[in-house]
């Protein structure tokens, strides 16, 4: 992981340089970040971390849904093969998803396949903020919604992602911590 930027840092980025460090925080979707980009400055970690969730709640049903399908499926095969980002490897295992059972494992591939069937995408959590009990029986859960619901659920989702991935890449600011502006 890079070194933590400071917001003054951040602001002052020339947009190769922020596309490189900002253009993985929504999942294979770097124009987010060129969104994100274009909106600077920013006054502290949380109104960037906002940004990125402004930019893909306001985006057509469409691009939501593609995003959302860049995800990979949480313990699929894509993690088990190393082939997902290095974010998400990293979210997998805080969560214990890469030390699964075998029948752990098969409960997964259960539900990502219902959840597959269902809505045609991946079922999509900030697992960061979960533990995998928690994280199936969400997805459990999460299979009684409607399709416009599961896909607003998942966007909400891909915000806090996103949040705590910015949060990862911004160095802690005085103003931040302080809980104001200059």
């Amino acid at each position: 992981m890079p070194v933590p930027l400071s917001l003054n840092d951040l602001n002052a980025l020339p947009e190769d340089e922020f596309m490189q460090r900002f253009g993985g925080v929504l999942e294979h979707s770097p124009r987010y970040a060129q969104a994100v980009c274009a909106g600077r400055p920013y006054r502290s970690a949380e109104e960037v971390a906002a940004a990125f969730t402004g930019a893909a709640s306001q985006d057509s049903p469409q691009a939501q849904l593609d995003l959302i399908r860049a995800h990979p499926d949480l313990a699929g095969k894509a993690a088990l093969a190393g082939e997902v980002t290095a974010e998400s490897a990293s979210e997998q295992a805080s969560a214990g998803l890469d030390r699964l059972s075998p029948e752990e494992y098969a409960e997964f591939h259960r539900l990502n396949a219902a959840y597959h069937q269902k809505f045609d995408m991946p079922y999509v959590v900030c697992v960061r903020e979960h533990t995998k009990a928690s994280i199936m029986s969400g997805a459990a859960d999460r299979l009684d919604n409607t399709p416009e619901q599961e896909r607003q659920q998942a966007i909400h989702e891909i915000g806090r992602i996103a949040r705590l991935r910015v949060l990862d890449l911004i160095g802690p600011d005085l103003n931040d911590l302080a809980g104001g502006t200059p």
